[in-house]
């Protein structure tokens, strides 16, 4: 090792440290501009809630889906069927071409999870229990991805959705404090976002505010309401044409009046059966329906291809653009219902942060007081390699938009103690070698070699634990396993490549002094 002054191990050493301290800044400040460390639930107050998810509505769904599939295929083939229905747990028809038999029950054969009775051409189509448990298992897995990504593109830190038991689901949310951001967050997560493009029963449209539901049924068709007149009523055709699992993406645009409204695209698939309704239905309307309440019914003036439509109503800014999030990240297959809600006070944060500073505060001491007095300098320069550490730390936590929770709190106060751990281990073999008579140059250069195997290993494994801990946990343990790893991984850098860059700044003057009392906290060599 021979001394270089200012070598590159101190100069990314300092230059980490600064950018550390920069990035570090807007939180230590609470500075309106810059990335600031966000706080999670337990440290800032927020919202909990426990929702349920009524699975058997996605066997409805289902069956709906399953309605519209026999029709694309009938249509598509030519296949003439009559009366087709989805009622409850069952759809029904009556196959008018005898000659078309075998194809459509190929078809039905091929068909996942239904089961297809038969009395002559009439069909009664149903799911079997397989597939119950298959698609009640999905509704419930599909509805933590979907309010999860729904509350990620509302713009909120860190939220924690996480499945609990067969039908239930946590969802912690950070930093709501008004009553009007947790009503916008709850409608936001309760919303169904089913989207359906439903032919409108022109023949007998007229008469929907005189008809009852059992009336309609009668007629395979659904009275749905006028999203802004509240005594217009359409009757739809209850098997839509198509429905929102076609939908590609959905976005706010302006009509032509420059009031918000709602943009959707659809799959290949979806533009091609869209495409091939409207030309065949050319002066006839079609119903754009979001979650059961019509927003409008326009007139196929012609052949609509492309796959794209418009949702227009009395829509502000607001709920266009949390209604576009809603089909962005997906329909749910079945509502939720809220079983339990509370608000946690920030008091708790509050008196959290404080008891957490604490602990980082005498923990810190305590190790930098026993470095300082067993090592000596090397205890200082290990120390100022410890702080290092947490400046680096707070910073990569801030840049990158984690959020801070009281686990995450616990591996920040644990990095105390593993990051000056490689520091000890590093100071142990200087102080063998020195013992053994080598030179202070030799003891430190093959001191960090001894080291580096041991240091490697026990952090390689405790990133290996962090990132096991990330990949399978939630909330709370993915905020331990972040501080944690991020934790271990910067104290390779300080404690192996910083502080051996200042002894290669210092080695000269450590040659010269020959006091390894002073540098090393041991007795002086005779």
């Amino acid at each position: 090792m021979k001394s270089k002054g200012l070598n590159y191990r101190i100069a990314i050493f300092l230059l980490a440290t600064l950018l550390g301290v920069v990035f570090c800044m807007p939180t230590l400040l609470q500075s309106e501009k810059g990335s600031k460390v966000s706080l999670g639930l337990d440290l800032q107050g927020g919202l909990y809630m426990l929702l349920g998810v009524k699975t058997e509505e996605a066997i409805i769904s289902k069956i709906k889906s399953t309605a519209s599939s026999i029709k694309y295929f009938t249509d598509s083939n030519r296949v003439i069927i009559d009366a087709l229905r989805a009622e409850g747990e069952k759809v029904t028809f009556t196959l008018l071409d005898g000659d078309e038999e075998k194809n459509l029950d190929k078809f039905l054969a091929e068909t996942k999870g239904v089961i297809v009775n038969k009395q002559g051409l009439d069909y009664v189509i149903s799911i079997n229990d397989t597939e119950k448990i298959a698609v009640k298992n999905l509704a419930v897995t599909q509805a933590v991805e979907t309010i999860r990504n729904r509350l990620d593109q509302f713009g909120l830190a860190e939220p924690t959705v996480a499945r609990q038991g067969e039908e239930q689901i946590l969802v912690e949310i950070p930093g709501i404090k008004t009553q009007e951001e947790e009503q916008r967050a709850r409608e936001l997560i309760a919303k169904a976002a089913h989207l359906q493009l439903m032919a409108v029963d022109e023949g007998k449209n007229d008469k929907a505010n005189f008809m009852s539901k059992e009336e309609a049924a009668l007629y395979g068709d659904v009275i749905l309401p006028d999203a802004r007149e509240q005594n217009r009523r359409y009757l739809v055709k209850v098997v839509p044409i198509l429905d929102g699992s076609m939908l590609t993406d959905a976005g706010v645009g302006f009509d032509q009046n420059n009031r918000p409204m709602i943009t959707f695209s659809l799959n290949s698939q979806g533009a091609q059966i869209f495409g091939d309704f409207t030309g065949k239905n050319v002066g006839k309307r079609l119903a754009i329906v979001l979650d059961d309440v019509v927003y409008s019914a326009p007139n196929i003036i012609q052949r609509i291809g492309g796959g794209s439509g418009q949702i227009t109503g009395s829509f502000s800014m607001e709920e266009a653009t949390d209604v576009a999030i809603a089909l962005r990240s997906g329909a749910l297959l079945a509502p939720v219902t809220m079983l339990e809600k509370r608000s946690v006070g920030p008091s708790l944060g509050a008196d959290s942060v404080k008891a957490s500073l604490i602990a980082l505060v005498c923990g810190f001491g305590a190790v930098v007081f026993f470095m300082c007095f067993y090592y000596h300098a090397a205890g200082i320069i290990a120390s100022i390699a410890l702080i290092s550490n947490l400046i680096i730390l707070i910073a990569l936590i801030a840049f990158f938009g984690a959020t801070l929770t009281l686990p995450g709190m616990a591996g920040i106060i644990l990095t105390v103690g593993m990051g000056i751990d490689a520091n000890v281990i590093i100071n142990e073999r200087i102080r063998e070698l020195l013992r053994l008579g080598s030179s202070i140059r030799n003891a430190v250069e093959h001191g960090y070699q001894n080291a580096f195997t041991a240091i490697l290993d026990s952090n390689l494994t405790t990133v290996i634990v962090a990132v096991v801990l990330y990949a399978y946990g939630t909330g709370p343990v993915r905020g331990f396993a972040v501080t944690l790893g991020l934790g271990v991984l910067i104290s390779m850098l300080t404690a192996i490549l910083g502080t051996r860059g200042v002894y290669e700044f210092v080695m000269d003057r450590m040659e010269k002094s020959k006091n390894i009392t002073f540098w090393f906290g041991m007795g002086r060599r005779s």
